[in-house]
């Protein structure tokens, strides 16, 4: 059996789901494209659903222009689905750079996902307004975006729906009664996938971004997905591989030239 399909859907219908929150999902040519109106190529995202033709150069394009004018960063994320022949050609020739090799990865849900008690942590899930506002704090200063960029952050996560049937779940880990790490949870079909995990930086190197990863991911289990995705950045390979995920793909990034990566 092939998990790929499974990580692509998961991303797709993910980054549909972000775009439907205020109304920005639009379709042109083979690309899908939202804006979460944050200033951070990372969250505003193009990708496409079938491999890429000559024809999506004009798309691309025209979708650059549309960023440019709402005044936002973007990757366009191009998964083995939307590979092809083509590719490479369309980016270059649109002005575009190839940013970044991104591991996919996946764990089963079937298999045991152990509960590890780390002295002092207290993991629990974003049911109302007060938690979610201590969620978008640790969150914002955990991936340490810009300053300028707090109110947009805010109204982002001011879109959220917490009640219980949101496909979104959003945890909340506390150390010593202290907020300092999040995740999110989105459920699709018979998936799970699994993003913003962040721990504040004073508090890295103790286990918890695999303990919030765990605990993710036996709520993804209780809600009946068999699978969790994620797109893990360097940094977290060796957490991720450590909760039970392993690598099954890559997925090629590109960002218009001039665009530098913003590292999550």
């Amino acid at each position: 059996m092939s998990f790929i399909p499974i990580i692509e859907n998961t991303f797709f219908a993910n980054g549909r789901y972000w775009g439907g929150l205020n109304s920005s999902l639009y379709r042109s040519g083979s690309f899908w494209a939202m804006k979460t109106g944050i200033e951070s190529a990372d969250l505003n995202m193009v990708w496409s659903e079938k491999p890429l033709i000559q024809d999506d150069l004009r798309s691309i394009e025209e979708i650059k222009i549309n960023f440019q004018q709402s005044g936002l960063p973007f990757w366009c994320w191009v998964f083995p689905r939307g590979r092809s022949l083509a590719t490479s050609d369309i980016f270059q020739a649109a002005g575009f750079t190839f940013i970044n090799s991104i591991p996919c990865m996946l764990a089963d849900l079937s298999r045991s996902v152990p509960d590890i008690k780390e002295q002092g942590l207290r993991i629990v899930q974003v049911q109302n307004e007060e938690t979610l506002i201590l969620w978008e704090q640790v969150s914002f200063s955990g991936f340490d975006f810009p300053p300028e960029t707090r109110h947009q952050y805010h109204d982002f996560v001011g879109t959220f729906n917490l009640t219980a049937g949101s496909p979104q779940k959003f945890f909340l880990a506390y150390f010593n009664e202290q907020p300092v790490a999040t995740s999110l949870l989105f459920l699709h079909e018979n998936a799970a996938g699994i993003y913003f995990v962040t721990t504040l930086a004073e508090f890295r190197q103790k286990g918890i971004g695999r303990a919030v990863t765990q605990s993710t991911m036996r709520a993804a289990r209780l809600a009946g997905a068999q699978y969790a995705t994620l797109q893990s950045s360097p940094d977290g390979l060796h957490v991720y591989r450590q909760a039970g995920f392993e690598e099954y793909c890559r997925v090629d990034v590109y960002g218009p030239d001039g665009v530098c990566r913003h590292d999550n």
